[in-house]
């Protein structure tokens, strides 16, 4: 495939954490074919101030290098980039918001317009990961050939973090990109009324990364029944359905991995003595607490939020050959015959005791295809084929390239 100038990307999430993110994956997946810039988590003075934790302050403060470059298994061309701090901007009026934005955006677009300087790049791709505000008055700003908005969630019902403003930059963000890419067929259905060229890359899973779970299973195959959930816990989860499940279940281990940032699930769970909470992991250390499940769960509320997510963690699950039950949240139409679907919290425990059982090599099988099939190398590819599809970015890149060779 021809490549690109490079790749910038914008993004609105942190690139390390103890958890898989779908831009990080993403994007190291495409810099196997493309040069990729980063553009990592805008921190804020307010960031510093308060202390935040996770704020890499040397970076942000210049003290060290905000530039690095990342090594990745196929040995791809990857920087990420942490900007210089911004104005905390999010709390003001839409007024006040607005005009202190355009310091922002001087101060982000004068010091990435350096770093595309220094690493020789002249007319990026720019994708915008689910950062609307800044994406907007972007455009234009950096010799973009085109731009992509990378959407994965659906803003008018996202935290508050981002619904302050987001909504009111996201409609008409959508209408002047170059295509909208949306991470479910229900977020599809809602941005292709505002743009044409609009495109489903759905969620993928680090395969080679859970099927590590797989193979140790096989080594020690769990002997306890030991029912998990990855990831953040939420206000998406439907504590009544998990309550009924632990307190009819008593004979099985409820594992939550992973942050809890609703308050009522350790209220209401953490009293039953087979509910255990075990802290974030890095990613490299989750599939030997994979291997000691039997069954993931995905106990989601039904809502109009819900509807619109594609979980990361279903094909993660299946990486690991575990036998999934979901509430049917949003469209799973994919996945039927594959993992179990159950509403209520008694369809949830008579679905759990199914999945216990649900252990020949056949079945186990179907499901660690299915999640190869959804790699984040096959993602990768399908996104290839957005970017293949938009003339305007392959026109300038003809240009880039004819200009080089004279």
């Amino acid at each position: 495939m021809k490549q690109f100038d490079s790749i910038v990307c914008i993004t609105q999430t942190q690139w390390s954490g103890d958890f898989q993110k779908a831009v990080v994956q993403l994007m190291t997946e495409l810099s196997a074919s493309h040069r990729v810039l980063v553009v990592d988590y805008l921190y804020t003075l307010k960031d510093l101030a308060t202390g935040r934790k996770d704020l890499p302050i040397w970076k942000v403060v210049r003290v060290s290098d905000p530039l690095v470059r990342i090594e990745t298994e196929h040995g791809g061309e990857l920087y990420v980039w942490t900007p210089p701090l911004m104005m905390p901007i999010n709390w003001l009026s839409p007024k006040s918001h607005d005009q202190l934005l355009g310091w922002n955006i001087n101060q982000l677009t004068t010091s990435l317009k350096e770093v595309m300087r220094q690493l020789g790049i002249h007319k990026p791709l720019v994708i915008n990961a689910y950062n609307p505000v800044y994406g907007l008055p972007l455009l234009g700003k950096l010799n973009e050939c085109a731009t992509i908005y990378y959407c994965f969630d659906e803003i008018t019902r996202a935290g508050e973090w981002m619904n302050r403003h987001g909504h009111r930059y996201e409609d008409k963000f959508i209408r002047s990109v170059d295509a909208v890419i949306t991470t479910s067929e229900t977020l599809l259905e809602d941005k292709s009324r505002q743009q044409t060229r609009a495109f489903c890359v759905k969620n993928g899973a680090n395969f080679d990364l859970f099927n590590q779970a797989y193979q140790l299973a096989r080594e020690t195959p769990p002997v306890k029944p030991v029912v998990g959930y990855l990831g953040f816990a939420d206000n998406r989860i439907d504590i009544n359905l998990l309550e009924y499940c632990a307190s009819t279940m008593p004979d099985v281990q409820f594992q939550f991995i992973g942050e809890v940032s609703e308050p009522d699930i350790l209220s209401r769970l953490s009293g039953f003595s087979n509910v255990t909470f075990i802290p974030p992991h890095q990613p490299a250390d989750l599939p030997p607490l994979l291997a000691k499940l039997r069954v993931g769960i995905i106990p989601f509320v039904c809502n109009p939020h819900t509807y619109t997510i594609y979980p990361l963690k279903i094909n993660e699950y299946l990486a690991a050959g575990l036998p999934v039950v979901s509430t049917p949240f949003s469209k799973l139409d994919d996945f039927a015959g594959v993992i179990e679907l159950a509403e209520t919290p008694e369809q949830f425990a008579e679905a759990l005791r199914r999945a216990l059982a649900d252990t020949e090599e056949g079945r186990v099988l179907q499901r660690v295809q299915m999640a190869q099939a959804n790699s984040w190398k096959q993602r990768a590819h399908e996104f290839e084929r957005v970017i293949q599809s938009l003339p305007k970015a392959w026109r300038q890149q003809e240009r880039v390239t004819s200009t080089a060779s004279h």
